[in-house]
């Protein structure tokens, strides 16, 4: 739903007041976010730094899983006074050792002004290196990152004005390209965006939606973009607004959104078969609404300026019997409930109908949250989720992070299990009450690599822990160096619960869709590059405090000066 200026205004009060009554425990009232929503908007200017002292990197270990800090200094430290959060994690599929982690960074607790932060690795997530954010200065926020099957790594970036900039790295994240000019990706708040890696005519097109506060016109849109994010379409309107999710391509090149609907407990997953033919405007084809997910998505509570989750789809590539399957999961509250519980859907048959929900957590507590769930689907079809999870606190707050997996299309899922210690996660606010909106897992043939955000730093100065970046391996077989398991495959009983098949062709504003060529795509020239230089990896350790070899000073970005600070009037 796009909002008025005077109707955002009201709400920002609303999300103001909410915040001012949560109690001591770190929980409000909860909200809506189909109807309810906290805007990414600039509301704090840049704090301003005298001093940033540092401690000891965290390393956290919790049974057979070890999480590692990821927002370090330059000699890998912890930086005291900072925040960082809403975390998006990707792997260079030729490479494992290789990941990006993108999340929000924000310099000081003391304001709410957040940009665009990053971290690499070059030894499988043990040591990573933060060179620093994307612009200096620039607000940025809803990070997304994901990697094409050359292990070339792309982030998407939320501007203030709601539009975007999409950034390449060819050199595992070490330093990053913006494609295009200040703002000309497009998109819209909550965006989130995939890539084609299949065999087929769109492969290398990039996808994304939206949830309908855009960077121009209205309704819940989507875009595309044909020459590996330097270009994008003009928006087309999506048919049963799925809100707040993700979406993916299968084998076939077909394209899924999934998110909530425009009803109370109603979600959507929404195909476009043709948006892989560059030639011609995307439509979709497929519409299903109305699918039970046994809930609805939440905002407050336990996360009092955030989402309790977003709804995410995955589909199985595995090439074997539980090939195309497609799955959706989310933390969402059901009804007369007042926290969430993790569940899952999946369809056999390409979008047509889908399972009963089924509830992942196994705790069988009504009382406590598992929320933030995510989840992905390995090469071999294995399903592993994450979420954070309070069954273990008294107050209902302190939470953990928790894993399980499935080796059968998700018709039964493994006990599930601790992989961290407790945190707070109503504390370290930067200003802005919330932990972020979500956090991210992606699976290899063995195993997951998370990342997410905690507060196992303290901060004796502010007397309260603060939000830190933290990457996790997780697999059945625990721990950081998981042996393969085999992965079976038995076709699951369906019972469908959603058969609307509408087919539905929008009226586009797009006109026919740039076909980029090499000569254009060789000579278009980006607008600023971001470097670091690469660091030599040091010997894995499990203490609880380790300190990483200095590393050299980061390279500076391509343009001479950093941008000056914004100061433009807030939006709704």
């Amino acid at each position: 739903m796009k909002f008025s200026t005077i109707s955002a205004n009201r709400l920002s009060i609303l999300f103001a007041s909410l915040a001012l009554i949560a109690t001591s425990s770190g929980q409000a009232p909860t909200w809506n976010p189909h109807t309810n929503r906290q805007m990414e908007k600039y509301d704090n200017p840049p704090a301003l730094i005298y001093r940033l002292d540092t401690s000891p990197r965290m390393v956290s270990p919790h049974g057979a899983f070890i999480s590692y800090q990821a927002n370090v200094d330059a000699n890998g430290n912890n930086i005291v006074g900072d925040a960082a959060n809403e975390c998006t994690i990707s792997v260079d599929p030729t490479n494992g050792n290789k990941m990006v982690i993108g999340w929000r960074q924000f310099n000081s607790v003391t304001s709410n002004f957040r940009q665009g932060g990053w971290g690499y690795t070059t030894d499988a997530g043990i040591h990573w290196t933060f060179p620093g954010v994307l612009e200096n200065n620039v607000f940025r926020s809803d990070p997304v990152t994901d990697s094409d099957e050359t292990g070339t790594f792309f982030y998407l970036s939320l501007l203030q004005t709601f539009c975007e900039n999409m950034y390449r790295s060819t050199n595992g994240g070490q330093s990053w390209t913006q494609l295009q000019p200040e703002s000309l990706a497009g998109g819209g708040d909550k965006q989130w965006f995939t890539i084609d890696k299949t065999g087929g005519p769109g492969h290398g097109f990039q996808y994304q939606s939206s949830d309908g506060i855009n960077c121009s016109g209205s309704g819940v849109q989507f875009q595309r973009s044909t020459d590996g994010g330097i270009t994008w379409q003009s928006p087309i309107i999506i048919p049963a607004a799925p809100t707040d999710g993700t979406l993916d391509v299968d084998t076939n090149g077909n394209l899924f959104i999934g998110g909530e609907g425009s009803t109370l407990n109603s979600f959507s997953c929404v195909r476009s078969s043709n948006a892989q033919i560059g030639a011609q405007t995307p439509t979709f084809d497929q519409v299903t609404q109305h699918i039970n997910m046994g809930g609805d998505l939440s905002g407050g509570g336990i996360n009092p300026a955030g989402l309790d989750g977003m709804l995410f789809l995955a589909i199985d590539r595995s090439g074997g019997p539980t090939n195309n399957n497609i799955y959706m999961l989310a933390s969402v509250m059901p009804s007369g409930r007042s926290t969430t519980d993790v569940m899952f859907v999946r369809s056999t048959d390409g979008g047509l109908t889908f399972s009963a929900p089924h509830r992942i957590n196994d705790d069988g507590l009504t009382n406590k949250w598992h929320w933030f769930g995510t989840f992905s689907v390995a090469p071999n079809g294995r399903l592993d989720a994450v979420w954070y999870d309070s069954r273990n606190a008294a107050n209902n707050t302190d939470s953990q992070l928790f894993y399980s997996w499935s080796t059968d299309a998700g018709v039964t899922w493994s006990p599930n299990v601790a992989v961290s210690n407790a945190f707070i996660p109503s504390e370290g606010y930067p200003n802005q009450n919330k932990i972020g909106d979500y956090i991210t897992i992606v699976s290899d043939n063995t195993g997951g690599n998370v990342a997410y955000s905690a507060t196992f730093n303290f901060n004796p100065s502010r007397n309260q822990h603060e939000e830190d970046i933290y990457y996790v391996r997780v697999s059945p077989s625990g721990g950081s160096t998981p042996t393969p398991t085999p992965t079976a495959s038995p076709t699951p009983t369906l019972t469908p619960t959603a058969t609307a098949t509408a087919t539905f062709t929008p009226t586009a504003t797009a006109t026919a869709t740039p076909t980029a060529t090499p000569t254009a795509t060789a000579t278009a020239t980006p607008s600023s590059t971001v470097t670091a230089t690469p660091t030599a990896t040091s010997t894995a350790t499990a203490t609880a405090t380790a300190t990483a070899t200095p590393r050299p000073t980061p390279t500076p970005r391509a343009q001479a000066t950093p941008r000056a600070r914004p100061t433009p009037p807030p939006r709704p």
